[in-house]
């Protein structure tokens, strides 16, 4: 990158306009130089050697774009510059056509070259058009003079309006980045927040209870046991208040069990889950591979994106064919939801679409357990979102939850 902050002759700019800019100035260059060699050609003024010359600088102007360091390092740049800039010198002196090149060749050197090297290239090039100018019948006059100054001064006039306008781009890409970083933390820190404060009920919940409970346990046991053997009657009573006691907080424990569980998991499997939600969104259901037990938190994610993917089919997709296919393989579990809808850009800023919203949170809940999850869409195009749970992974998620 230059110090006017503006890409060089085969660089890729940040914005469509700075491309188009690009694409614009290197077509402006060939154009002339074709229209030029036809001229020379059928005028007869331009013979086989300035002709092979004029084929070896367009060789060379493009190979800026080709050549992988000339586009990427400075010093290989600028010899390719400077080469060009030979070949068009010895061209223009011979074919004083040819000084239109240098109009091109002006807005090359401001967006390669420092800002002080440029503008003396600049009038180099101008110096060099001004002495082939002079070479051509009726000599130098003012006209002459004037064209090429004023040709020169459009150059630098216009590369520094093209500057600013590319670092008024970068700013503008900064902040949107700063924004959208900033987003990106607050919602994690409301997850972070959301979580924090489940953990503290629950925390509240099992110290009420289930600790409690658990203390009673043992409290009663140390009495059944200090009863033995002189009091056996005593000793049975403590026992089978221990018992009781037990059986409560089992209660409670499959209480939080069950709160925490989804109820279309209730006295069910996943599969059958699964196969009931795609009913409902008319969607076909596909299962391969023999079903085995998984941990809660992997079936609730898998019921979980299953509901995500069918709602934003239905509600969004405006899709006539949905399919979801659950995959039971030797090492992972793999979900599939396919619809022939209208799709959208994965890669387009939110903007506040739920389908994109509620994506990201599944993204993040499958990468919680281990897992992968990838969506791939574009307009006219569907959608197929496709979730992976390596087993390994989801039975150190049921381990960490226990």
């Amino acid at each position: 990158m230059t110090r006017t902050e503006t890409p060089a002759p085969g660089h890729t700019a940040d914005t469509p306009a700075l491309r188009l800019m690009n694409l614009a100035l290197h077509g402006l260059f060939f154009a002339l130089l074709g229209v030029l060699a036809v001229r020379g050609v059928l005028d007869g003024g331009l013979g086989a050697a300035g002709l092979a010359t004029a084929a070896l600088l367009a060789a060379g102007y493009a190979a800026g774009g080709v050549v992988e360091r000339i586009r990427t390092t400075r010093r290989w740049a600028g010899l390719w510059l400077a080469a060009v800039v030979l070949v068009w010198i010895a061209l223009t002196m011979v074919h004083p056509e040819f000084c239109y090149l240098a109009f091109p060749l002006h807005f090359v050197c401001l967006h390669l070259l420092p800002t002080r090297r440029a503008v003396l290239a600049v009038a180099a090039l101008t110096a060099v058009v001004v002495a082939a100018q002079a070479g051509t019948e009726g000599g130098l006059t003012t006209a002459k003079v004037l064209g090429p100054v004023a040709g020169a001064a459009v150059a630098l006039l216009t590369a520094y309006g093209y500057a600013a306008l590319y670092r008024e781009s970068r700013e503008r890409q900064r902040l949107i980045d700063d924004l959208v970083r900033t987003r990106d933390e607050l919602a994690a820190s409301q997850r972070e927040a959301g979580r924090l404060a489940e953990r503290q009920r629950l925390a509240r919940e099992i110290h009420d209870t289930l600790a409690q409970g658990l203390s009673s346990i043992v409290l009663l046991a140390r009495a059944a046991d200090a009863a033995l053997p002189g009091d056996p009657q005593a000793a049975a009573g403590r026992i089978r208040e221990v018992g009781r006691t037990a059986s409560d907080n089992l209660a409670e424990a499959r209480r939080f069990v069950h709160a925490l569980t989804p109820p279309a998991l209730d006295d069910t499997t996943l599969t059958e889950a699964l196969r009931r939600l795609a009913g409902g969104a008319r969607a076909d259901f596909h299962l391969d591979g023999e079903p085995y037990p998984l941990p809660v938190e992997a079936e609730v994610a898998l019921l979980r994106l299953t509901q995500e993917a069918l709602a934003n089919a239905v509600r969004h997709a405006r899709a006539e064919r949905i399919a979801v296919t659950l995959a039971y393989l030797d090492d992972e579990v793999t979900l599939d939801v396919f619809d022939d809808g209208v799709g959208f850009d994965p890669h387009a800023p939110a903007d506040g679409d739920r389908r994109t919203f509620g994506l990201h949170g599944m993204r993040e809940r499958i990468a919680a357990l281990g897992g992968g999850l990838t969506v791939e869409s574009a307009p006219g195009e569907g959608t197929a979102v496709a979730a992976a749970l390596p087993l390994r992974a989801a039975v150190l998620a049921e381990a960490g939850a226990r």
